[in-house]
């Protein structure tokens, strides 16, 4: 390896927040046709965590982003850039991530969205590593946070007991000793874009009465066609990402899967 492949990025914080009220699986059998026992039998889920109507995404990922600071014996002065991941932004422009920058009284860094659905925390892991060891920045704070459930059609049971809200953050630097991050793999799929997305709002279908009407502007998910992508992208993903740190698969303790379905991970078990 060259010099420059032997620099890494580590985490030197983490924080996370989640709103207080609980939704639970026996709440959701009184609002859509469901139970209890089909919800953790599909999916795992027993709870999640619903903001208040008074929240914004950006509230969530402040909660985060503080909380991050703190655990990291840190203060915003200390930060010279604010990344936030998200697809539930407070708005179109500007970014969360001004939104976010003003509450926390960061004036002094740049700010920007990362807007990359599920792998959003982790394409910002990846432009932090490249900030950082470029120089540009040396201390990042990266916030991932989603307010999913005011996009959320509470008529769907299919996709409203899925979803909730809640923000986590970490504190990205240059590693000076054997920890950091080893190695990535990312990747995208544009013409699967259709499987997950809220259709209207955007240029392509701009909001009207009608768009409204057809509840266009609430996520749609075609989940068995996401379920069966998810199960084997991630896994190939997952190989990849080993092999390129030099890995074998009897070298990983753990394997942490974003996903909100408990069958995911088992049918993609390594």
């Amino acid at each position: 390896m060259n010099k420059k492949e032997k620099r890494r990025i580590k985490i030197t914080g983490t924080g996370f927040y989640t709103p207080n009220k609980v939704l639970t699986n026996f709440d959701l059998e009184k609002m859509v046709d469901t139970s209890d026992e089909w919800i953790i039998t599909r999916t795992g889920i027993r709870e999640r965590r619903i903001a208040s109507d008074d929240q914004m995404t950006s509230d969530l990922a402040v909660e985060a982003g503080l909380r991050t600071l703190k655990n990291a014996g840190l203060k915003v002065k200390d930060i010279d850039l604010i990344l936030v991941a998200t697809s539930t932004p407070d708005t179109i422009f500007p970014s969360t991530a001004c939104w976010v920058q003003d509450k926390l009284g960061a004036d002094h860094v740049p700010a920007f969205d990362i807007s990359a659905g599920c792998t959003g925390f982790l394409y910002g892991m990846i432009l932090a590593e490249g900030m950082i060891l470029s120089g540009i920045n040396k201390r990042i704070l990266l916030i991932g946070a989603e307010l999913l459930t005011k996009v959320t059609n509470w008529k769907d049971r299919n996709t409203c007991v899925l979803f909730g809200d809640a923000g986590g953050a970490v504190v990205l630097e240059e590693s000076h000793d054997d920890s950091g991050m080893l190695s990535y793999y990312w990747k995208a799929d544009g013409k699967l874009g259709d499987l997950l997305s809220i259709p209207a709002g955007g240029t392509r279908i701009p909001p009207t009465a009608q768009t409204i009407a057809q509840d266009l502007h609430y996520l749609q998910m075609k989940g068995n066609e996401v379920f069966k992508h998810a199960v084997k992208r991630m896994g190939e993903a997952a190989v990849a990402v080993v092999k390129r740190a030099g890995l074998t698969q009897e070298d990983i303790d753990y394997l942490i899967p974003h996903q909100a379905n408990i069958r995911i991970p088992q049918k993609k078990s390594m």
